[in-house]
């Protein structure tokens, strides 16, 4: 799933400062409850220093690894289950394609996943620059790719038959979607 990397790192962020603060009351209860003499509680500040100087250099300021193919772009679509176009997502399982120059790229994959909950995917196939035969063709769960025959799947995004050719390829582009009454709403 795409997350945006401004609440990643607000979420990493969080976190780390309430380890710390954990940590810290972890060694204040500690120091007051257990009575050790002081070489002891010496070594014990160089095991927390250490274990917080490891934790600190795990975090890695890798950014996501974005698609150079496909651009990011904004948009919001919604799509009222009301309207015959849509009511096959009424239906769990059952992926739609929205061709819509409002929405993505080169339309959307829509699929209820089951419990009001809706899985929102590029059109376009993401292991090369769009082009005229770069959106992908609906084949059940699945969407393939007409240039090169990649085969994605709509539950999980993931490509299906990835060629062992130490490559790199991505996933299905995912895009946000929320569902409230009758009508899921899909965003980049």
């Amino acid at each position: 799933m795409k997350v945006s990397s401004k609440y990643f790192r607000n979420s990493i962020n969080t976190k780390i400062l309430f380890f710390i603060e954990d940590l810290r009351q972890i060694y204040i209860i500690f120091v007051q409850f257990c009575r050790c003499d002081m070489k002891y509680l010496s070594v014990m500040k160089r095991v927390l220093f250490l274990v917080l100087v490891l934790f600190s250099l795990s975090c890695s300021n890798d950014r996501t690894n974005r698609n150079p193919y496909l651009q990011d772009i904004g948009f919001r679509f919604d799509l009222n289950l009301n309207l015959p176009t849509y009511s096959p997502l009424t239906n769990p399982f059952n992926p739609i394609y929205v061709a819509n120059n409002t929405a993505g790229l080169r339309g959307i994959f829509v699929v209820n996943i089951g419990s009001d909950q809706f899985m929102a995917w590029e059109a376009s196939c993401p292991n090369h620059v769009p082009n005229e035969c770069s959106t992908m063709i609906l084949d059940g769960q699945n969407v393939v790719c007409s240039c090169e025959g990649y085969e994605y799947n709509l539950i999980n995004g993931q490509l299906q038959n990835r060629p062992d050719d130490g490559r790199n390829y991505y996933d299905l582009l995912y895009y946000q979607s929320t569902f409230s009454g009758t009508v899921v709403s899909v965003s980049n």
